[in-house]
């Protein structure tokens, strides 16, 4: 978990984080098959933008306290989106990652930045991605084998810099963050950063 009060992103710090955000969700199988499949209809790659630029407001413009698991709802439903529904966990991979990047950027830490720009000339994409099919998660059984053999991996997950562009996208973030966040602060550092904290009691999101 993080305080936002000592969220502090800025300057190079801030443009390497977003570029960051990029370039995990571009490697990440399920979004990028759902993008370059076009799931949710030719707006596929605006509502993937759109998932980014969420997750960038989520991590800056948010005054809670925040919490992996809340990321990780974040991501479900950005892949409901696009009409995908992760079952194998990948979204909570995807998650602690860019939990880690983050608090290595506010530290002027950009080593993952710089693995994940190296990395995204041979991608090694996050696995498994079930499409929802009339409603239902009907599994494509031919869905892996083409996420491991696709060699088309170069989606462009850009976030919009435009500053309006980005509060209005932030609204739905905003409005899932929760009212009483918790307060345990273990293994927080003197920055207020801990790499990986969830809530109490989480239940599984919908």
């Amino acid at each position: 978990m993080t305080n936002p009060n000592n969220n502090k992103l800025q300057g190079q710090s801030l443009q390497a984080f977003t570029e960051g955000i990029g370039l995990v969700l571009s490697r990440w199988s399920a979004l990028r098959t759902a993008v370059e499949n076009e799931w949710a209809g030719r707006d596929t790659n605006l509502k993937a933008q759109t998932l980014a630029a969420n997750v960038l407001a989520w991590f800056t413009q948010s005054k809670e306290t925040l919490y992996i698991d809340d990321l990780e709802n974040l991501l479900f439903q950005g892949g409901v989106s696009v009409n995908i529904v992760i079952e194998d966990g990948s979204d909570e991979e995807v998650a602690e990652d860019l939990m880690i990047m983050y608090g290595e950027c506010l530290e002027g830490n950009f080593s993952s930045v710089e693995r994940l720009r190296e990395a995204s000339r041979n991608p090694a994409a996050y696995s498994g991605v079930q499409k929802i099919v009339n409603g239902n998660g009907d599994e494509d059984d031919d869905s892996d084998e083409n996420i491991e053999d696709d060699n088309s991996a170069n989606m462009d997950v850009d976030i919009p810099k435009s500053e309006s562009n980005l509060n209005s996208m932030n609204k739905t973030v905003n409005g899932s963050q929760p009212d009483n966040p918790g307060e345990d602060n273990s293994g927080e550092g003197d920055d207020g950063w801990s790499v990986v904290s969830r809530r109490k009691n989480k239940g599984r999101k919908k």
